[in-house]
């Protein structure tokens, strides 16, 4: 069953909302973004949330010990790298944060343009991070677009990355068009941001309920990815 992940979560009540939709896994902003939560915030939301539901906190270009320490005292249970954090820092995050979770944005561009380098910085690190995120940002500037990739372009890349770990697809995912992207890449994730949203940083819950069943309807007839089998997450 594909993994979904709801980023953005700024209130109980959109917490509740994603979580009666059928989510697996919150997000929670701790860098510049209309979308950005405090720490305090962030831990009385996640203390009135069931232990089952994964809370992920996306951060960028923090150390090690910064967000161990964020994630320790808001009660995350895994930690999105969104920044330039590079691939040979990933066994100190992986020291830092074990057992929690921990997933790697790698941007479209950046690995359409970068080259074989620096896709395998990473990928020969891989037994230090779960899986990638690759999401439609600007180089140079974290954070997302709200618009899609270009998916003809990187499904060889993802196939490629999948036989490696399991890939999480971001960037302009909606209701409309999700299922259409879970049945090209048969990822092991989606996450989504402003494709559920009523204004940013506020969820709508009938987007909410429309996302999570046209990815659970899509995945039933989605070829499965070749990382399947290693996605078992803390």
């Amino acid at each position: 069953m594909t993994w979904i992940k709801i980023c953005g979560t700024t209130s109980l009540a959109d917490a509740e909302a994603a979580m009666n939709a059928g989510t697996d896994a919150l997000g929670f902003i701790f860098a510049p973004s209309p979308r950005q939560i405090t720490e305090e915030a962030a831990a009385e939301i996640i203390d009135a949330l069931p232990p089952t539901l994964k809370k992920i906190g996306v951060t960028v270009n923090q150390s090690p010990e910064a967000v161990a320490k964020l994630a320790q005292n808001v009660g995350l249970t895994g930690i999105q790298l969104h920044g330039d954090e590079p691939g040979d820092q990933m066994w100190a995050y992986r020291s830092a944060l074990a057992p929690r979770m921990i997933i790697k944005t790698l941007q479209a561009q950046q690995v359409l343009t970068g080259g074989d380098d620096f896709l395998y910085s990473y990928l020969r690190v891989s037994e230090f991070f779960d899986s990638v995120l690759l999401d439609a940002g600007t180089p140079g500037q974290p954070g997302g677009t709200g618009v899609p990739f270009d998916w003809d372009a990187l499904l060889p890349i993802v196939s490629h990355i999948q036989q490696w770990m399991p890939v999480i697809i971001a960037g302009g995912l909606t209701p409309a068009n999700v299922s259409a992207a879970v049945q090209l890449f048969a990822p092991w994730g989606v996450d989504v941001v402003s494709g559920v949203e009523s204004e940013p940083g506020r969820k709508d819950a009938a987007k909410l309920t429309a996302f999570v069943a046209a990815v659970r309807g899509a995945a039933e007839n989605a070829p499965l990815p070749a990382a399947s089998q290693a996605a078992e997450h803390p």
